[in-house]
């Protein structure tokens, strides 16, 4: 259905507005800072996005990327190993199997072979809903028919994709950016959680952690503060280590994780046996992709805005949605749940502002060597939560002011625009804030409804649509047959 102008409205629906004169060709604000980081190295005719850096630095930004996300794929195998119950040695293929496959991701999202990849700064992990689904699901029907959901799922995305790629124009920089709010919401929650612990459960709010989580804050914001050029680019990994020396001082840490085993770990092959497919115990996962993609497009919109790269969304997203089946495919067959892009660096690549895609290809790499080595794994392992979950809350939050960025440049002065805004973020942040609201929903309705990202970015397109598309259809056709029946 082809756009129609709202007559009460000053602008179309899903209009961009025009370019700032400020802006440089990048299509960032003339002064912005991220011009001017030191070792930017970038010529004349190359975007940054596509600048290579010095090994050296790469290696250091990308180390960076490593340890604020480190702890997704070590949280995400903990909790299958204590839920399914799983072995301490299958627990140990699946970590190495976990830090592989993020980097196999990472490198395919970054450096985008032939159709696959965007070729943005992203980096690919396990966790969040598509980890519980899988969780339940192998609870209910045994892993073997969990892994035969994920290969179902990775393949379903393949075959849905051009359908949905049609759609792509429903989702304009209103239902985006609304999405991106949910999304950088939930992740502050999340990075929130790695510091409190769970409300209810022992320890929670323990003052100790508290301390260690907001001085890693506060090491963040100094070393932001009074470093400059490659140091200030550094200040999250810096913050993190610092928080980190601190947890060694007060007794923190617990380091006893971090020896003993052997050097290599290799990933094992099918370690719930031949995979079974079941379509029925796969619909949970197969519904979930649907809004897994929807997510993939806000997350690929707000990193191209995040380096300044202008994109076509009917070709790059797509290009984003296929590496995360592939890559899921590919880890399905190692035991993993579904691997998803991931929004949270983006935040690390606002905040630094390096924007070379190169940059988390070297991350990836770093994941991968980080797989295969023991001793290293087991090292990382051992930072405290509340640490990490400090610095992701900063990550996290910046996320957020990429959405209100985004939103800002959505009409939002049109009522139309700041109510359909208004609903979805009531709707998609409820779950979110309210934990268990949907407790006495039949499962399958519970999975979905309990997706705030999901559900937030359904209701923004379906009103979105509604408003913006048939609303002004019909009132046009109003229009006409009463003219007619005036003449």
């Amino acid at each position: 259905m082809t756009p129609v102008t709202d007559p009460t409205d000053a602008h179309p629906a899903g209009a961009h507005p025009p370019v700032d004169a400020g802006a440089d060709k990048t299509g960032c604000p003339a002064g912005d800072d991220r011009h001017s980081s030191a070792g930017d190295d970038t010529r004349p005719g190359t975007h940054p996005v596509d600048e290579a850096r010095p090994l050296g630095r790469i290696l250091l930004f990308g180390i960076q990327h490593v340890l604020v996300m480190a702890a997704t794929p070590i949280s995400a195998i903990f909790l299958m190993s204590a839920t399914l119950r799983l072995g301490s040695e299958l627990t140990v293929d699946l970590l190495s199997a976990a830090f592989v496959l993020s980097g196999i991701g990472s490198l395919i999202q970054s450096l985008g072979p032939w159709k696959v990849g965007p070729r943005l700064p992203f980096m690919m992990l396990p966790g969040g809903a598509p980890l519980i689904l899988f969780l339940a699901i192998a609870e209910q029907h045994g892993l073997p028919t969990a892994t035969g959901s994920v290969i179902l799922t990775a393949l379903f995305s393949l075959v849905v994709l051009p359908v949905f790629t049609r759609l792509l124009r429903f989702f304009p920089a209103l239902v985006i950016g609304t999405m991106i709010v949910i999304v950088g919401v939930n992740l502050v929650k999340v990075g929130a959680v790695l510091v409190t612990g769970q409300p209810g459960t022992p320890g929670f709010a323990d003052p100790v952690n508290l301390g260690l989580g907001m001085a890693t804050i506060g090491f963040t914001v100094v070393f932001h503060l009074l470093f400059t050029g490659i140091l200030r680019q550094l200040a999250v990994m810096l913050g993190l280590l610092a928080g980190a020396a601190l947890a060694v001082v007060t007794g923190a840490i617990d380091a006893s994780g971090a020896g003993g085993g052997g050097l290599v770990s290799l990933p094992r092959p099918a370690p719930f046996g031949s995979p079974v497919f079941h379509l029925v115990a796969a619909l949970p996962l197969l519904l979930y992709s649907l809004a897994s993609m929807a997510e993939a497009t806000g997350q690929t919109v707000i990193n191209a805005e995040a380096v300044g790269k202008k994109i076509d969304r009917r070709t790059d997203v797509p290009k984003t949605v296929r590496g995360d089946a592939l890559t899921s495919l590919l880890g399905a067959f190692f035991g993993l749940p579904l691997m998803v892009t991931s929004g949270e660096n983006i935040g690390i690549v606002r905040v630094t502002g390096v924007r070379s895609r190169f940059v988390t290809a070297a991350a990836g790499v770093v994941l991968v060597v980080i797989g295969f080595l023991a001793p290293v794994t087991r090292a990382i392992s051992v930072i405290p939560s509340a640490v990490v979950g400090g610095t992701a809350m900063v990550v996290f939050a910046v996320v957020t002011v990429l959405g209100i960025q985004t939103l800002g440049r959505s009409d939002l002065d049109r009522h139309t625009s700041t109510f359909i805004c208004a609903v979805a973020l009531a709707l998609g942040l409820l779950p979110i804030l309210v934990p268990g609201v949907y407790g006495h929903f039949p499962p399958s309705v519970r999975i979905l409804l309990d997706s705030g990202v999901a559900v937030g970015a359904f209701v923004a397109a379906v009103l979105n649509i509604l408003f913006h598309h048939i609303r002004p259809g019909i009132a046009a056709r109003l229009t006409v047959v009463r003219t007619e029946g005036d003449r």
